[in-house]
């Protein structure tokens, strides 16, 4: 018997959000497995992707910074158009890219909900479109979501976040059943709460710190590096009979 690779050598992966937090450590990851990346972040935030690409180039793989402003349709087309220009195809697509606004939901505005819910799930799908297309036409693909725990379990102060993510996690389903005529898989990683720069905020309060790590029976929160193998696993040959899936990288959080 002969053990599935987790290899991507030679691929060309699309990393949205990758210059910070999970999103870069997947970027470097991939590198790492052997692929060739096209990062994106921000147009204003262009600057992040220096040290990530740098990465990528040590790891001796290419690297493209290209801007991404979810859920712009004119933005996702000419990202999809500038990758295929600087790569020429696109073997895998991780949908990092996301945003959250904590908010009581008594409190929470129209437009707290319109920002959430279209960049995490608008942007997500019409992204994953467009990048599915390229793929029908090249044979196939492998599309891995970054959900999150809260897409399946709630947690306070997050009526728009945790609708977006449990979106993700159907559209996934959908989205698998859809295109496996065409070889193309999706998946998507579900993180519990994981310790970034822009998530330092959370976990400087005390009282919220001790109740989360009271809900996770491994005792801590998740760090950029606990997600990347899962993702991977998704969009490497080893997975090459999965779709439709979300794993859940929670620390057995939803066990309990």
């Amino acid at each position: 018997m002969v053990l599935p690779s987790m290899r991507l050598d030679d691929r060309i992966a699309l990393v949205t959000g990758a210059g910070s937090g999970i999103g870069q450590a997947i970027a470097v990851a991939m590198a790492e497995a052997g692929a060739d990346c096209v990062c994106t972040e921000l147009p204003d935030r262009m600057e992040r992707l220096g040290p990530v690409c740098a990465a990528i180039e040590t790891a001796g793989r290419r690297a493209w910074a290209l801007p991404l402003q979810l859920p712009h349709l004119d933005s996702i087309d000419a990202l999809v158009a500038g990758a295929l220009e600087a790569a020429g195809r696109i073997d895998v697509l991780v949908n990092n890219a996301g945003v959250n606004i904590p908010r009581p939901a008594l409190d929470l505005t129209e437009s707290d909900w319109d920002q959430v819910l279209d960049t995490n799930l608008k942007g997500l799908f019409f992204l994953s479109q467009r990048v599915a297309r390229t793929m029908v036409a090249g044979g196939g693909g492998k599309i891995v979501n970054i959900a999150s725990q809260n897409g399946v379990v709630g947690y306070y102060r997050r009526a728009a976040y945790c609708a977006s993510k449990a979106g993700v996690v159907n559209l996934t389903r959908v989205l698998a059943i859809e295109w496996a005529p065409h070889h193309i898989l999706v998946n998507a990683v579900g993180p519990t709460f994981v310790l970034t720069p822009l998530t330092q905020s959370t976990f400087d309060d005390p009282t919220l710190r001790q109740d989360l790590l009271g809900r996770i029976p491994l005792g801590r929160v998740g760090q950029p590096e606990d997600i990347v193998g899962a993702v991977v696993f998704l969009a490497s040959p080893a997975a090459d009979l999965i779709t439709g899936h979300t794993l859940l990288v929670d620390g057995g959080w939803t066990a309990l």
